[in-house]
C-alpha cells in the first residue's frame, strides 16, 4: 500500500541528532554529538528520598490526573523564582508547565502561526524548535549571527522582506548550537525592532544559568514592557533531562490558548515528575546545585578547549570560546561544506553534528560543526579531540 501523508510531514526529515544517535551503540565511538546534562549532575539520591515519601503520603496525587495549566505549587515556585532572582513576570503574565522546553516551543507556533507563515530564526538555531515550527505548517527564515548574537541590520531587513513573519525565535545565552551569547545592546535593539514591526519575540532560555565565567546579562522578557515575549526554560539542564518539565511565562491571553492547545496533546505534564521537581526546589538549595554543575562544565569546557588548541590546526579549524551552555562551535577555514569531515571522523570512531542540520534551509552546506562536552568523560574528550584532529590534518593537508 502507498502511504500519504500530511503537507506538514511529508517533506519533514528525522533530527540528525537523533538519527546519530542510532550509529552510537558501537561503544567504541565516542559521541561530541549529543546535548545531553552530566549524568554526575543529577541529584539522584535527594530525587529518590523526594519520590519515596510522595510515593508514601501522596501517591493518588502523583498517579492521579491533573490540571493542564501544571501542579500549582510548582507554576508558584516557578513563578516566584523567575519574578525574585531574575525580574520576569508582569502583573499580566502568566506561567504554566510544559512537557519539557520543547513543548512550549511547539505551543507558541501552533498557537501563533497558520500555515504558511513564518517563524524568524537565528541562522544557524536549535533543530528541535526548526522542526516544530516546520511541522505546524509555518516557515523558518534564518538570519545571520554575529559574535554578540544575531545581526541586527540583517534582522530589520528580513523582517521587511517577510511579510508573513508572526515570531521571533531567540536563543540569547549560550545559543544552540553555536554557543554564542547575545550582548544587553542587541537585546535592547532587537526588542525594539520586534516593538517597531509587532513581532513576538520567543526567548529560549534552557542553558541560561549554566555560565561558569563573566557576568549575567539581563533576560529580553525582563525588559519587556509590552508584553510581546514569550520566555521559556526548563528543568532539562539543571535537574533531569528525562523528566520533561519545562516552563512558559507569557501574557495571559497567549497563554490561555497555549493551555487549550496542550489540552488536546497531552492533557497534562507528567504530574509525579512536578510534584518531584517543586519538592527539591523548595526543600533543597537549588542555587547551590546549579553551582556545582556550573564547576563540572567549566572543568569539562577548559579541558575540550585545551585539547583543541593542542591538537586541531588553528589555521584549518576556528572554535567559538562560550563562557557557559554546553556547546564549543567549530568552523572550517578551508572549506565551505563540514560534510567530509563529519564522514573522516566517523571512521575515527569520533562523532560531531554537521553545521547544516541546523540551518533555517537545509539544502545550504556548512562549514561548522557542533561539538559537546557536557556528556562525555574527560578521557574521551581527550581522545576524541586527538581523533578529530588526526581527521583534520589528513583531510586538510
Amino acid at each position: 500500500m502507498e502511504y500519504k501523508f500530511s503537507d506538514k510531514l511529508a517533506s519533514l526529515k528525522p533530527s540528525a541528532i537523533r538519527e546519530i544517535f542510532k550509529s552510537l551503540t558501537d561503544p567504541t565511538i565516542i559521541s561530541f554529538a549529543a546535548g545531553n546534562p552530566a549524568p554526575e549532575s543529577f541529584p539522584v539520591r535527594e530525587l529518590e528520598k523526594i519520590g519515596a515519601d510522595i510515593f508514601a503520603n501522596s501517591p493518588t496525587a502523583a498517579l492521579q490526573y491533573s490540571i493542564t495549566e501544571g501542579y500549582p505549587q510548582l507554576r508558584e515556585a516557578v513563578a516566584d523564582r523567575l519574578k525574585n532572582k531574575f525580574s520576569i513576570g508582569s502583573d499580566n503574565d502568566v506561567t504554566i508547565i510544559t512537557s519539557g522546553g520543547q513543548q512550549g516551543i511547539e505551543l507558541a507556533c501552533k498557537v501563533l502561526c497558520s500555515e504558511g507563515d513564518a517563524v524568524i530564526c537565528e541562522n544557524p538555531s536549535f533543530i528541535g524548535a526548526l522542526n516544530a515550527f516546520r511541522s505546524n505548517g509555518a516557515v523558518t527564515v534564518g538570519v545571520p549571527l554575529d559574535d554578540d548574537g544575531i545581526n541586527a541590520d540583517a534582522l530589520e531587513e528580513t523582517i521587511k522582506n517577510t511579510p508573513k513573519a508572526k515570531m521571533l525565535y531567540l536563543i540569547p545565552t549560550f545559543q544552540n548550537p553555536s554557543g554564542i551569547t547575545m550582548s544587553e545592546e542587541k537585546r535592547r535593539a532587537v526588542y525594539r525592532l520586534a516593538l517597531k514591526y509587532g513581532l513576538i519575540i520567543f526567548e529560549d532560555n534552557p542553558y541560561g544559568e549554566l555560565r561558569f565565567s563573566g557576568k549575567d546579562i539581563p533576560t529580553i522578557k525582563s525588559m519587556d514592557t509590552e508584553g510581546i515575549v514569550i520566555y521559556c526554560s526548563s528543568f532539562s539542564k539543571i535537574l533531569s533531562a528525562g523528566m520533561r518539565v519545562g516552563y512558559v511565562c507569557a501574557p495571559e491571553p497567549i497563554i490561555s490558548k497555549m493551555v487549550v492547545a496542550k489540552q488536546s496533546e497531552d492533557v497534562h505534564t507528567n504530574i509525579f515528575f512536578q510534584m518531584l521537581c517543586c519538592r527539591y526546589i523548595t526543600e533543597y538549595d537549588l542555587d547551590a546545585h546549579i553551582d556545582g554543575i556550573r564547576k563540572l562544565y567549566a572543568d569539562k569546557c577548559a579541558l575540550m578547549l585545551g585539547c583543541i588548541d593542542k591538537e586541531i590546526p588553528a589555521d584549518k579549524v576556528s572554535f567559538t570560546r562560550s563562557d557557559g551552555g554546553l556547546f564549543i562551535w567549530g568552523t572550517l577555514k578551508c572549506a565551505d561544506d563540514c560534510s567530509p569531515l563529519v564522514k573522516a571522523a566517523i571512521e575515527k570512531k569520533v562523532a560531531v553534528v554537521p553545521g547544516a542540520t541546523f540551518n533555517c534551509d537545509t539544502s545550504l552546506p556548512s562549514p561548522s560543526f557542533r561539538l559537546n562536552y557536557s556528556t562525555p568523560s574527560d578521557e574521551q574528550i581527550t581522545e576524541g579531540i586527538k581523533r578529530l584532529g588526526e581527521a583534520v590534518r589528513e583531510l586538510y593537508k
